[in-house]
């Protein structure tokens, strides 16, 4: 049987992770590549500290240079993280005839356009599955299972910690700033949790997924991204009356416009499957246009979950070691000399309905100039609620759900509002997906 190598960039969680999944399903492994996988060489900062998988036999090293120079090792996987060492040992591996995989999404996100075509002028593979949604196979899913649709449209749950603290917030009616705090503790958030709840790490693998959708480069920068840190118990609670739910949803979409790519809390109807993906766990629907739509559901994040994503890959290098590169699934799902430039539509531009709460004074005519107001706009109201004052005196909560309407009108609406002398302060609005 042939021996396969493989070397570590990382041995942290993923790492440790990978090791494990590939010593407790060696024999199935062994069975679906006709390989048997060996990790001979794994590089780490520290090396002397305890790991979650057993390191006889495996090389460590201070320096993953000794990894990426070893010509017995075929296959490189980084799992450092980071842009800068990852990208330049990324490259150097590639160079060197040497597989790649990599758990980076930000790497993917901003680099990968040059990496990819890096890879294929090397003749090598640079596969990134555990990039996306931890252990959902959703690269292998767009890439190749679902290559006969044209992707209209997909939506993904695909950050857990913004999962998780919504999904609290909506079942103990706690703050956003608890909420995280509690989040932090059990380990979901980092102490700097920016890249979660603000919606970039979301954002990033929106990206990917865009480009393997519609078959264009990567595009990270324009990707419209906002956080979850304004939504309060209030709308949630609000959310949950009208029947829906509030999510942290990456959308991407194509139109006759151009592309939307856009990360940001959503209203989505309670009835959907996707609404009831809670806590840590991921999930992402695609919608092709021969199959309809398809939900991809699991844990995002965690050492084997992870680890089956990047294993996955190992398997899928090995199947191709001998065969000759043209032949390889190509890394965008699209032949790299097919792959479109789309235009893509700003924020403003895209149309999509709106959830608004207005605090008004509780006084006759304030909904009358209300309604007038967004009908000018050419915004229709497809429901509304009015909560009246806790005491007398106090402000009123209007809620109001639009129609679809072209945000930079709902936007031009909003700002003849807020100047009412009724309207005490600025509108909340949360975007509405009904996912059909």
């Amino acid at each position: 049987m042939n021996v396969v190598k493989v070397g570590l960039l990382g041995l942290g969680t993923v790492g440790g992770g990978t090791v494990n999944v590939l010593a407790k399903n060696s024999n199935d492994i062994s069975r679906r590549t006709g390989c048997q996988v060996i990790v001979t060489k794994a590089s780490a900062r520290d090396i002397t500290r305890p790991r979650i998988c057993d390191t006889d036999g495996i090389k460590l090293t201070t320096n993953p240079d000794e990894i990426i120079n070893d010509p017995d090792i075929q296959i490189v996987i980084e799992l450092m993280g980071g842009e800068e060492p990852a990208k330049s040992l990324i490259i150097a591996a590639l160079e060197q005839g040497k597989h790649v995989i990599t758990a980076n999404k930000a790497l993917i996100a901003n680099h990968g356009n040059e990496l990819f075509a890096i890879a294929t002028k090397n003749n090598v593979t640079l596969a990134y599955e555990a990039a996306i949604a931890g252990g959902i196979p959703i690269v292998k899913a767009m890439r190749e299972g679902l290559s006969a649709n044209s992707i209209e449209w997909l939506a993904g749950i695909i950050n857990g910690t913004g999962n998780f603290i919504l999904t609290e917030m909506r079942d103990k009616g706690s703050d956003f700033a608890d909420v995280l705090k509690e989040a932090q503790e059990l380990g979901y958030a980092e102490a700097d949790p920016e890249y979660d709840v603000e919606g970039i790490d979301a954002a990033h693998k929106l990206c990917i997924l865009a480009s393997l959708a519609f078959g264009m480069p990567l595009n990270f920068e324009k990707v419209y991204t906002e956080g979850i840190s304004k939504i309060t118990p209030l709308d949630v609670t609000y959310a949950e009356e009208l029947g829906y739910r509030i999510k942290h949803l990456g959308v991407a979409r194509k139109t006759d416009a151009g592309v939307e790519m856009r990360v940001h809390p959503t209203l989505i109807p309670e009835k959907r499957l996707i609404a009831n993906v809670d806590g840590v766990m991921n999930a992402v629907v695609v919608n092709g246009n021969a199959v309809g739509s398809t939900l991809y559901y699991g844990p995002g994040a965690g050492a084997d979950a992870t680890a089956s994503a990047v294993v996955a890959d190992i398997v899928d290098i090995c199947r191709v070691l001998d065969v000759p590169s043209q032949h390889y699934v190509p890394a965008l799902g699209f032949a790299p000399d097919k792959l479109q430039e789309l235009p893509i539509l700003s924020i403003e531009n895209v149309t999509t309905a709106f959830y608004l709460r207005l605090s008004v004074k509780d006084k006759p005519g304030v909904m009358a100039a209300i309604t007038t107001i967004l009908a000018d706009n050419g915004i229709s109201i497809e429901a509304v609620q009015q909560k009246e004052p806790a005491k007398r005196g106090a402000n009123a909560q209007v809620i109001l759900l639009t129609d679809c309407v072209v945000e930079k009108s709902l936007l031009a609406a909003l700002t003849d509002i807020e100047s009412l002398d009724s309207i005490n302060e600025p509108a909340i609005r949360i975007r509405v997906e009904s996912l059909e």
